[in-house]
Parts: C-alpha cells; sequence; structure tokens
C-alpha cells in the first residue's frame, strides 16, 4: 500500500481502489459515485478499499464527467424583509443544510423577490450551474416550476401548489392543523370564531381555510364570511385583517391566524382594543416558531415539523439527482397542536 502511494506521487488512483477490491475500473467508480447499481457486497468491497489506501476522489473531474456541478439551489420567491423576518424560511434552510451536511453539494440560496431578480434567475437556471432546485413558498401562478420542468431540472417544491401537483413536494399537513385548532377553540366554549388567513393563492393557506370551515361545520356552527379576513403572513398583514375582524364583528371571541407571525400583530390589535387574550379573546397561531413561546401570553399554535420539511426536501432532490427514484412523491408531514396561555 505504501509502495503504490509513492509510485503515484503519494495520492492513489481509481485504478488502485478497483485493484485493491477485486472489480473493474468502472464498478469501482459506481460504487463511489453512489450509484445503485451495485451488489452490497461489492460496494463493501469498495468502500474497504477507499479507506485502505485513503482514496479521494477528484471532485471536479467527477462533475465534468457526469456534467454535474455539485451544487443545488434552494430558491425564496419572496423579498429579503420576508425571509429575514419570518422563522419559517430559517428552520428550512436548517433542514436543507443538515441533509446536505455529509454530501459534497453546495448550497447557494436564492432570493428572487422581483421580476430582475426572477429573470436573473432563469438566466442563471438555463446555464445548468446547479444540479437541482428546492423552491420555497410557491405561488399558484410561479412561472418557475414550469420553466425548470422544460430545463428537465430536478426540482422538489415546498408544499404543493395545487391538488394535482406533478412535481415532488413536501409539506405539513395544512388542513388538520387548522381543523385542530379550530377544534380546540370550540371545545372551550367559543362560538364566533375568526379567522385570518395567508395570500389564497398559496395552496398551504387555502388547506388551512379549509380546514377552519371543516371544524366549524363539524360543530354545527354556522359560516359567516365576514369572520374571514385575508393577509399576507406579515405581522402588519396580521394587524390589519384583525382590525377590519374587529369593525365587522366586534363580539368575535376567537381568532385562528394562519401564521404565529400574523397572530403577533392580531394580538397588537386586540390589545389597543382593550380585548383581553383569551379571556375576551381566545388567539391560536400556526408554525410553532419561536415567536409563539415569546409572546405573552404564550401563543397557542399548531406545530409543524419546519426542519424535517427541509431535509425530507433536500432528501428527495438528492435521490432524484441521482436517478434513484423514477416516480415525484407527495410528502405530508403530521402536525400537532401545542396548547398554551392565550387560547
Amino acid at each position: 500500500m505504501a509502495a503504490a502511494r509513492v509510485r503515484n506521487g503519494g495520492r492513489p488512483t481509481l485504478e488502485e481502489v478497483a485493484a485493491r477490491a477485486g472489480v473493474g475500473r468502472g464498478t469501482a467508480s459506481r460504487v463511489i459515485n453512489g450509484s445503485p447499481r451495485v451488489s452490497e457486497a461489492t460496494r463493501e468491497a469498495v468502500q474497504a478499499a477507499v479507506a485502505e489506501l485513503g482514496y479521494v476522489p477528484n471532485r471536479a473531474a467527477r462533475a465534468l464527467a457526469g456534467n454535474r456541478t455539485d451544487a443545488i439551489a434552494l430558491v425564496v420567491p419572496e423579498p429579503e424583509t420576508r425571509f429575514f423576518a419570518e422563522p419559517y424560511f430559517s428552520a428550512i434552510v436548517r433542514g436543507v443544510g443538515a441533509a446536505l451536511a455529509d454530501t459534497e453539494m453546495q448550497l447557494l440560496l436564492t432570493l428572487a423577490g422581483n421580476d430582475r431578480e426572477r429573470r436573473r434567475l432563469a438566466q442563471y437556471l438555463t446555464a445548468h450551474r446547479v444540479d437541482g432546485v428546492l423552491l420555497v413558498a410557491v405561488h399558484a401562478d410561479d412561472p418557475l416550476p414550469e420553466l425548470l420542468e422544460q430545463l428537465g431540472m430536478p426540482c422538489v417544491i415546498s408544499g404543493a401548489r395545487h391538488a394535482n401537483e406533478p412535481l415532488a413536494s413536501v409539506d405539513s399537513d395544512n388542513f388538520d392543523g387548522a381543523r385542530a385548532a379550530v377544534e380546540h377553540l370550540i371545545t372551550r366554549g367559543r362560538r364566533s370564531v375568526a379567522t385570518i388567513t395567508g395570500r389564497l393563492e398559496v395552496y398551504g393557506a387555502q388547506r388551512r381555510l379549509d380546514g377552519y370551515r371543516a371544524a366549524l361545520a363539524a360543530a354545527g356552527l354556522p359560516p359567516d364570511e365576514r369572520l374571514i379576513a385575508p393577509a399576507d403572513f406579515t405581522e402588519e398583514g396580521g394587524a390589519r385583517a384583525m382590525r377590519e375582524l374587529l369593525a365587522r364583528r366586534p363580539h368575535l371571541d376567537a381568532v385562528f391566524a394562519a401564521s404565529d407571525v400574523m397572530a403577533a400583530g392580531a394580538r397588537q390589535v386586540l390589545r389597543e382594543a382593550d380585548r383581553r387574550i383569551p379571556d375576551d379573546v381566545a388567539l391560536i397561531g400556526f408554525d410553532d416558531s419561536v415567536v409563539a413561546r415569546h409572546m405573552h401570553p404564550a401563543l397557542t399554535s399548531v406545530r409543524q415539523p419546519i426542519e424535517e420539511m427541509g431535509r425530507r426536501m433536500a432528501q428527495l432532490l438528492l435521490e432524484e439527482i441521482a436517478g434513484r427514484t423514477g416516480e415525484r412523491p407527495t410528502v405530508v408531514l403530521p402536525t400537532e397542536l401545542v396548547v398554551r396561555d392565550s387560547s
């Protein structure tokens, strides 16, 4: 082994790995590149040879040979202000980073919150400078997923855009999470339950509204459109929606906000109106972010496993890039209602 290292300038070659493992060069290459088309015994033999010889793959050569960049893009089609204001996005990034930690993939974070940024991103992707894309917070009318399909670019999105989503996607159970939240309010004796929705062009926001309506129907409470106020997942939007609700229905006794950030905006307006939480108005959010735990009173919230969503997205994308999956799965992770003082 030592002689082999000296003969090759101190760096073992792929041929020496193959010879040590008793396989061909092509088979050794497939094992090192993670191909599933080898037996377990062969994989173990090649991996043992790699360890014994101290072989380090030439990453640049691997990328060139496979037309690969060893990079993936995490694309958030939102402005920078929203990205840094919402804990959801940082949790997704942590999950993706954890999944990539033991790989050679580089993660490129790209914000595309306006038309100019989107055009630049489209040019970048058309040049195939990344091996795949993770799309977060995609709107139903966003043209980017179609562009990626046209380019044949592997892609996974966080949350389906509609019920028949053709791309691989990972999301939490928005419908069941919202339904559980509203059921909790009803079991606590609340009868005039309002909701502050996210932007309804986002399918997840639609599903949370569907869950709200389903819980009211199951309890025999009549629907009242004046108890529904649309917003945009921001604190300012939550505050505006809360003012609208109080103007329409001043005697409402509960609010389900489709995000913790919007619930924070609603809480401020309720305080300004001298409405006590939860005595006068119970309040529930969605995400179970750090915002929920630091509010006073502490916010009851629907916990969605955001970091796990990021991990699963990255894992699915790596499988698609490696050609290990011929299908595009839809993964829906369960939610959990975390009850605190606000309800």
